[in-house]
């Protein structure tokens, strides 16, 4: 037994050790630093894994105290709210053997909460708001680029096109922050889950996975949101209900996005065998840079939640 708590706290302290070098990479080292923040959770879930919720807690506890006094108090503060739930999540969802979409799931609503707290904290200690501070920093980018463009000699016709596209363009992104919280929160949660997946079975661990791509299917209930945000979208327009139009937007573009990944594991499943898996995945990225495919293959995808193509392909095969 004294052995058993003597590795846990080992292994604790060393894990709580990376932790900070982590969160000290994605400080101080520019562009590193964003990818070092993602998987900043990766060693408290795979601690929370091999022994359980009170050493990853404890990990936590030492690692912001650490980091507060290292980096900065409230930054510490922020990182631990913000990301050590989620991962905290994720661990308990691997020790009890859960499916792997009902852990993803929970990860996926903690971390949204998670993260709410955490500008939530910002705001009230600081004064400032968090999203409109990021439109700020935008802003002034924009008006830096624009600056350089009339040095350049660029038209002023040209120059007044820029400047009305890219207010449309801002005021659709601080509409979309919202769904901008839940898109960090799901590629937080997906990159912890693949990486410390990975790192667990290495250790010897057998961990439910996701399905294979063909075979992915998301809820039916996503069309009919998707149905009920143009509906939404129209009546927010037109009778300037700005509340319910920013709601429909969020709704909009989230069902698109779920419609997306559908059509991609529709194309997977008929392309399977076809082509190599690098060719598949060049002829995606070419779709996503194009709007109009993209939209296609979202619709695609949309209908495919009520239609269900794949069943109807194999039994056309058969």
């Amino acid at each position: 037994m004294a052995d058993v708590k003597i590795k846990s706290m080992t292994e604790s302290g060393l894990l709580a050790a990376i932790t900070v070098i982590v969160a000290l990479a994605g400080v101080y080292i520019p562009l590193l630093g964003e990818v070092a923040i993602l998987v900043w959770p990766l060693p408290i879930l795979i601690l929370e894994v091999r022994h359980g919720l009170k050493w990853a807690l404890l990990s936590v506890l030492a690692a912001g105290i650490i980091m507060a006094i290292l980096i900065e108090p409230m930054s510490a503060l922020r990182l631990v709210i913000g990301f050590a739930p989620p991962a905290i999540a994720l661990g308990y969802g691997f020790r009890k053997g859960l499916p792997a979409g009902q852990t993803l799931l929970m990860s996926l609503l903690t971390a949204v909460i998670a993260m709410l707290l955490a500008l939530g904290l910002f705001l009230a200690v600081t004064g400032i708001n968090p999203f409109t501070m990021e439109l700020e920093v935008m802003e002034d980018s924009f008006n830096t680029s624009i600056s350089a463009y009339e040095t350049m000699g660029v038209p002023p016709e040209k120059v007044a096109e820029m400047k009305e596209n890219f207010g449309q363009a801002f005021k659709m992104v601080g509409m979309l922050m919202p769904l901008i919280v839940i898109c960090s929160g799901l590629i937080t949660t997906l990159i912890n889950f693949v990486v410390g997946r990975r790192v667990l079975k290495r250790l010897g661990y057998n961990l439910p996975g996701l399905p294979t791509l063909d075979q992915w299917r998301l809820p039916v209930a996503l069309f009919y949101l998707f149905g009920f945000s143009l509906v939404g979208i129209y009546w927010g327009e037109s009778r300037s209900i700005e509340l319910l139009k920013q709601i429909s937007y969020n709704v909009f573009f989230l069902t698109t996005l779920a419609g997306f990944v559908q059509g991609v594991a529709i194309l997977s499943n008929v392309l399977r065998g076809k082509i190599s898996r690098w060719m598949f995945w060049i002829i995606i990225a070419f779709i996503f840079i194009n709007g109009l495919l993209a939209q296609l293959l979202a619709f695609v995808g949309l209908f495919d939640m009520i239609f269900d193509y794949r069943r109807r392909f194999s039994k056309n095969r058969n």
